[in-house]
């Protein structure tokens, strides 16, 4: 019986909290696609929005639907581990669900932009930063126009952030180059099986 009891306290210390982080066009959710077809185990964090659901999203799901008054208590409160707004929406990830699953002894990855992620080791400095990034910039660049689903000046946009976040990726645990996506899923899996034996 002791045994078992030290085993789950192990168990339950070897679980962090993953985040994944890469420029747009990078192919991040495509890497992260594959790492979670391969281990179940590990959940998706879910994060809190004000924007109203899409048809078909469902609360505590996809998100957690909050009013804009309820987001901005939050942030008074200071219950957040990382916000931010885009296109006139709130978006953040909650300490208590985060911890809440850490000590439900849950794999949990969150996906975000890196300027959230280092909010994220601002306030977790146990947390494992994770960046995906292209084989080069031009490569980065012919991925987006490959797409032909944006104009010009957002692409251009969407260049110069790539910049700021290839910039800020200097200040992470670990980088993966997304260039062949069986062996980047493969790094992914070889960077968190190497945290969870050091833990």
């Amino acid at each position: 019986m002791q045994k078992f009891f030290f085993q789950c306290i192990i168990l339950l210390m070897n679980k962090k909290l993953y985040v994944i982080s890469g420029s747009s066009g990078v192919g991040k959710g495509t890497v992260l696609k594959g790492f979670l077809q391969r281990n179940p185990q590990f959940m998706l964090s879910i994060s809190c929005t004000t924007r109203k659901p899409r048809p078909g999203e469902v609360d505590s799901v996809n998100y957690f639907f909050l009013s804009p008054e309820e987001f901005k208590d939050c942030i008074e409160k200071d219950k957040f581990l990382e916000w931010a707004e885009f296109a006139g929406n709130f978006y953040g990830t909650k300490k208590k669900y985060i911890n809440q699953c850490l000590e439900e002894g849950k794999d949990i990855i969150l996906e975000i932009d890196t300027k959230g992620a280092l909010q994220v080791k601002k306030r977790m400095p146990e947390a494992v930063l994770i960046f995906i990034c292209p084989p080069s910039y031009e490569a980065l660049e012919n991925r987006l126009r490959g797409r032909h689903t944006e104009d010009e000046q957002t692409i251009q946009k969407r260049l110069n952030e790539a910049k700021i976040e290839l910039e800020r990726a200097e200040n992470f645990d670990y980088k993966i180059v997304n260039d062949d996506l069986e062996k980047a899923i493969i790094e992914l899996e070889n960077v968190i099986k190497k945290e969870r034996d050091n833990a």
